[in-house]
């Protein structure tokens, strides 16, 4: 291994410009997957802000008393769905009207408003079926008169959820598919520069894994210096978004980490296919001298 990371140095030495361009070409190759990951987990992280304003409300008769309130909302509470169950008392609801409609506050100075039921559903039984089926065992609660949640927008919000997630996963696999085929053609540029060193290797009598060794160490090297700076590039557009143009959240430090190792492991990878390549290439000359 040393012996293989020692010729990778060599060869970095050697030619210093084609090793910069390589890495150069590998980093703003993940760079533009890295954008493209930082807008999707942006607009997740918008998508689950505004479902967390999911919730169903449930007026209370006038003619139901405390004990029967209390006793469907204990009720709803045990629902798996369902996070919360607020009461709010007609003083409460009159407060936050003239709080939140600060404008029309001399309206409310001699309205009366009913009581209610808050339901906030939990994380992941937010999705239509989950709010219509709470929505149906309210309506069947003996205090409760009338029942609301916003159905056509729990509707548009499932949809627009269905088709972000199925446009970032075909988005993501075009940006990465187009990430490793300009990574593999830039490695095997390197591999093509030395083509004339592969050959007299092997015509010396050097196996094919003595051979290979230096060009793998070579290619994970220059994808994880890729992924280093695709990485920096990356929290770099986040930070001048974050303070020109929007607040933005930047990937976890696993997500982070992950995306240098698949660096990395593109640039093995890709080196591995361009060697193998050309010492096929190599042995089928061979033949055909023989």
């Amino acid at each position: 291994m040393s012996r293989a990371l020692r010729e990778a140095l060599v060869g970095w030495r050697r030619a210093p410009l084609l090793g910069a361009l390589g890495i150069a070409t590998i980093a703003f190759s993940l760079f533009s997957v890295g954008l493209f990951g930082l807008v999707a987990t942006n607009i997740r992280r918008a998508l689950v802000e505004v479902e967390e304003r999911v919730e169903i409300r449930a007026f209370v008769r006038d003619s139901a008393d405390d004990a029967l309130v209390m006793a469907d909302a204990s009720s709803l509470q045990r629902l798996p769905e369902v996070a919360t169950v607020t009461y709010v008392s007609p003083r409460e609801a009159l407060d936050r009207a003239r709080s939140e409609l600060g404008e029309f506050r001399d309206v409310f100075d001699a309205a009366v408003l009913p009581a209610s039921l808050e339901i906030r559903l939990r994380e992941g039984r937010r999705d239509v079926a989950s709010v219509e089926k709470v929505a149906a065992a309210v309506r069947e609660a003996p205090s409760i008169e009338e029942v609301r949640y916003g159905e056509e927008w729990v509707r548009k919000l499932a949809r627009i959820r269905s088709v972000a997630a199925v446009t970032g996963l075909a988005l993501g696999l075009a940006f990465a598919l187009a990430a490793a085929i300009i990574v593999s053609a830039t490695i095997r540029m390197a591999v093509l520069a030395r083509a004339k060193e592969i050959q007299i290797m092997r015509l010396v009598g050097a196996t094919d894994g003595f051979v290979r060794l230096p060009f793998l160490v070579d290619g994970t090297l220059k994808g994880l210096a890729g992924g280093l700076l695709a990485l920096v590039l990356t929290w770099a557009a986040h930070g001048l978004v974050s303070r020109y143009v929007v607040r933005t959240t930047f990937f976890p430090v696993s997500t982070a980490a992950l995306g240098v190792l698949a660096g990395a492991v593109l640039g093995l990878l890709a080196s591995a296919l361009s060697v193998g390549r050309q010492l096929r290439r190599v042995g089928a000359d061979r033949r055909r001298w023989q």
